[in-house]
């Protein structure tokens, strides 16, 4: 009866959500045909599920960070593929952590056999957090703030993020919390379609963003040598305008976004930055899928007409990161990111980018699978936001660690 098949996460079955980890069986028979699957369910009872097809070793053992799955969901020597391609049954769904105080419990079960999983070898139990050890998390309504907080334990000083989501609102805090955990105080801030703010205000002010910089700033445990800003999509618009418009701010990262203004006007102080005109007209909303593509929408931004809406980002001192995917089918990130980055090099700017080919529009931390396409949460349509599986996971693997060092570095 040979010994009870056992499966391990290394180093520990509990890390946070960004750590990679090592997955073994052990106590196969030599050779022997297995399945491997992930369970996951989300906090509103969807069950995400990936598989892979696997064959032991001569010695009974499997080590996903060198054994080659043969199938399945993915192929391929991929340490941390179980995760990265799990998928619900129910299209266009999204996995995204709303209460960063509880991990996703990730279930890894050995079937025998790859026809089948009707037989259950093994399984255990990882669980993923969005919150290291120590990170306070304190909720912030100062002003007119609405924002969450996560402070590193320790004295610090730390660097000072603030993080921006997109236009689909909310506040979303679990990259911020993430970031907590890798040693930055960061403040995750909404800016609409949450609380009381407009799902679609009418007009974004800037010294709402500056108040969020002041607050932060004045947080004992940041350090003084001046805050650093990142955002998504809508987000990262604003970054690069917070970055242009505020004293204080050092770098910036804007993920999947553009060197304009985009959808709301923008007002300063004695000056209003219009947004990029558009025409919801041109939107594409497929047969097939009933998808609404938006990639469209949007004036050439080649056109002179359209440059009262750039963001004058040459003025700013601070240091800059653009991020994007080849594959966003959302908006054209790419060819606006080359523009912002083009612009910034004819003034003489240090300015650092990254083109992922295959990624899309929703470039995440690491090992939160792919969405290719989910319900906008203002718009109430199922937008594509493009990426393939394998590339997707790579670009997102390696963003992470570009946002970290940039931020190290300049901050």
């Amino acid at each position: 009866a040979g010994m009870a098949v056992q499966v391990t996460v290394l180093p520990s079955p509990r890390c946070l959500f960004d750590d990679p980890v090592q997955i073994c069986v052990a106590g196969l028979l030599p050779q022997q045909a297995v399945t491997l699957r992930a369970s996951l369910v989300d906090e509103s009872g969807e069950l995400f599920q990936a598989h892979a097809l696997y064959r032991a070793g001569s010695s009974g053992e499997l080590d996903l960070s060198r054994s080659p799955a043969l199938g399945g969901s993915y192929s391929g020597v991929e340490p941390m593929g179980l995760l990265w391609s799990l998928q619900s049954k129910a299209p266009y769904k999204r996995l995204a952590k709303r209460n960063v105080l509880t991990p996703f419990y990730v279930e890894f079960e050995v079937y025998e056999g790859h026809e089948d999983m009707s037989h259950l070898l093994g399984k255990c139990t990882n669980e993923r957090w969005f919150l290291g050890e120590g990170v306070k998390r304190i909720s912030v309504r100062e002003g007119r703030l609405k924002a969450t907080l996560f402070l590193p334990p320790g004295p610090g000083p730390f660097p000072g993020l603030i993080d921006l989501y997109g236009s689909g609102g909310g506040l979303v805090e679990y990259r911020a919390s993430l970031l907590a955990s890798r040693g930055f105080v960061t403040l995750a801030l909404a800016y609409m379609a949450f609380e009381d703010l407009p799902a679609m205000p009418e007009v974004l002010e800037l010294d709402y963003f500056e108040e969020a910089v002041n607050f932060l700033r004045k947080q004992q445990q940041v350090k003084d040598t001046g805050i650093g800003v990142l955002g998504l999509s809508k987000g990262a618009d604003l970054a690069l305008s917070m970055a242009t418009f505020l004293p204080g701010i050092k770098a910036a990262v804007s993920i999947s976004g553009s060197g304009f203004n985009s959808f709301i006007p923008l007002r300063g102080n004695g000056f209003t930055v219009p947004p990029h005109p558009y025409d919801l007209g041109r939107m594409k909303i497929s047969d097939e899928s009933g998808l609404v593509d938006f990639s469209d929408v949007l004036d050439d931004h080649k056109d002179p007409a359209t440059w009262d809406c750039r963001i004058p980002m040459e003025r700013s001192l601070a240091k800059f990161l653009f991020l994007s995917g080849l594959d966003d089918t959302n908006w054209k990130s790419d060819l606006y990111c080359q523009d912002a980055v083009e612009r910034l090099q004819q003034y003489g700017r240090e300015v650092e980018f990254c083109f992922y080919s295959g990624a899309g529009h929703l470039l995440e931390p690491p090992y939160l699978p792919l969405c290719q396409a989910s319900i906008h949460k203002v718009l109430g349509v199922f937008v594509s936001w493009g990426g393939q599986w394998k590339e997707h996971a790579k670009a997102q693997e390696d963003a992470w660690r570009r946002i970290q060092a940039f931020f190290w570095q300049h901050l």
